[in-house]
């Protein structure tokens, strides 16, 4: 055989240099931008930007392409580890790893101490954003949410494609930034940490910040006088009738998911009454109020 068969033969096996085009897939995962920037958050296109200043070249131009075609299959986030599934120009999927270096216990403890010294940190966290000064919060404890270089970042796949990353694992990079767009706890979960675990931290590390105040015990004076005296004297009389255009209003509420998701998320209050909690007793208020409408809409 001549030495221009066996390169052709070479050719065929690798499959690298013809232009085959990805076969098409049907129900793909595809990138919610058709044109422009893709990532609709600071964070997730801060994690493109990171990714775009290592210098891929024109295989982040065609994973891009890939992303919005649909030719990811799946994608599945682990602690460290991205896991994913990219149809190519040949039958069987190929498999996708992308490694990026939790960080480590010690690493973790110095940055939610760092994270709890501002009170918007949990807040924002709590109601699903990333706060935008996040990264001061690792970068005062010498680490970094995001990656630095492109070493940081390990890509592996079983095509025959010898760059790294190629264009399938860039597809991938390109639909993690809508995934953390929906979850922006998945890059904490990429560096090592959960949600729960984070928002569990972050709370326990605030909770030891409050002082603590012994509350002042209740007399049976003091509750039979809250018990017995008017509420809002000067509208008593027409409280608790309905105003006009009330008359057809009708409340039909529904089970919530998880019952008293709002305290439970909270948390256990750091101050009580008498030998209650502040949650025990909320709890039965909620308890009171939601017997009271069950009992109107029984009645209509």
């Amino acid at each position: 055989m001549s030495s221009m068969g066996r390169w052709d033969d070479f050719h065929d096996e690798w499959n690298y240099y013809r232009p085959d085009q990805p076969l098409k897939v049907e129900g793909g995962l595809k990138a919610r931008s058709e044109r422009g920037a893709i990532g609709a958050t600071w964070w997730s296109k801060r994690w493109i930007s990171v990714l775009e200043s290592f210098s891929m070249g024109t295989r982040l131009t065609r994973g891009r392409l890939y992303a919005r075609q649909g030719q990811v299959l799946s994608i599945e986030v682990e602690p460290g580890l991205v896991w994913a599934k990219v149809q190519g120009s040949q039958p069987r999927p190929y498999q996708v790893e992308i490694r990026l270096k939790p960080l480590s216990e010690g690493d973790w403890e110095r940055v939610t101490a760092a994270m709890a010294k501002q009170a918007v940190f949990a807040a924002k966290l709590l109601a699903g954003e990333m706060p935008r000064t996040i990264e001061e919060a690792f970068q005062s404890v010498n680490v970094s949410l995001f990656p630095k270089t492109s070493r940081d970042l390990v890509t592996k796949c079983t095509c025959p494609d010898w760059a790294s990353p190629c264009k399938h694992s860039a597809a991938v990079y390109y639909l993690l930034a809508e995934r953390f767009d929906e979850d922006p706890f998945l890059i904490f979960k990429l560096r090592g940490r959960s949600k729960e675990e984070i928002i569990q931290t972050l709370r326990a590390r605030r909770l030891a910040t409050l002082p603590v105040t012994p509350a002042a015990p209740a007399t049976n004076e003091v509750i039979s006088e809250v018990a017995s005296g008017p509420l809002l004297p000067e509208s008593l009389e027409n409280f608790w009738l309905a105003g006009e255009g009330l008359e057809t209003f009708a409340l039909h509420p529904d089970a919530a998911r998880i019952e008293k998701a709002v305290l439970k998320r909270l948390g256990d209050a750091p101050f009580s009454v008498t030998t209650d909690s502040v949650v025990t007793i909320l709890g039965r208020a909620y308890d009171a109020v939601d017997a009271a409408l069950q009992a109107e809409d029984n009645r209509r």
